[in-house]
């Protein structure tokens, strides 16, 4: 089945925006949102020039204000006729240590990254039941596997809610024409990490999105990319002792 009108939040940048250029070269039509109206407009125009036969709807919105998130999902719902899928794509990674006076940053993440996922997932799968069809895809991070410390102990909560809220929204569609995928990307080069130098495995943001875009294309439940080393990794880190997980976050 082709999913031919698609919906990426948080496409102004990094893992939404490498998505959305993959999607306008195979021809689907776009919504895209986020708070940077200035970069959305820019990536219209170059997804135009990649594909000028594509229809490319952008508009502003910050996932953390929940009653627009229902309004811009509907509103770009009524732009294209239908929403075939929708990614939920809008995240961060602020944080610290808990305990270290960053309480704010802390929170700031834990309701970006899972209550703001909650409300898209909401507003998404109120259109899908509408239509009794739709593909909801939901991007988790490898971080979701096990526990993790410093800057990263509530990311990895978020996303290892985000999984779990995932999985039971699959349960409850079950045998229905709605799918759920969960990506779970390991480390990819972006804007958020690009001053960061020492990263193992990591990979340029054109390989990582292809290879997230070709899972979902699949419409696989679950998935870690790319596969190397991370489909190994969950498994691996699942039974890591603490002192070991310590020496990786």
């Amino acid at each position: 089945m082709i999913r031919q009108n698609i919906l990426i939040t948080g496409a102004s940048s990094g893992l939404g925006k490498g998505m959305a250029i993959e999607f306008a070269k195979m021809g689907r039509n776009l919504a895209l949102c986020a708070r940077r109206m200035d970069n959305l407009e820019a990536l219209k125009q170059e997804l135009l020039t990649i594909n000028p036969d594509i229809k490319v709807f952008i508009r502003s919105l910050d996932v953390n204000d929940h009653d627009q998130v229902f309004e811009v999902v509907k509103a770009f719902a009524a732009d294209l006729g239908s929403l075939d899928r929708v990614i939920v794509n809008a995240g961060m990674g602020k944080g610290a240590s808990l305990g270290t006076g960053y309480f704010k940053a802390n929170k700031q993440t834990a309701v970006t990254n899972f209550v703001s996922a909650l409300a898209q997932c909401e507003a998404a799968m109120e259109i899908f039941r509408s239509q009794n069809a739709g593909h909801l895809v939901t991007i988790s991070s490898v971080s979701a596997v096990r526990g993790a410390r410093r800057a990263m102990t509530v990311y990895a909560a978020t996303k290892a809610a985000l999984t779990s809220m995932s999985e039971g929204i699959r349960i409850d569609v079950l045998n229905t024409p709605i799918k759920v995928t969960t990506i779970h990307p390991g480390f990819i080069r972006t804007e958020i990490n690009e001053k960061v130098k020492t990263v193992p495995f990591i990979v340029d943001l054109e390989t990582g999105c292809k290879a997230i875009v070709k899972d979902i294309e699949k419409e696989v439940a679950s998935c870690f990319v790319p596969k190397w080393p991370w489909a190994l990794f969950r498994y691996i880190a699942r039974i890591a002792p603490l002192s070991l997980l310590a020496k990786m976050s």
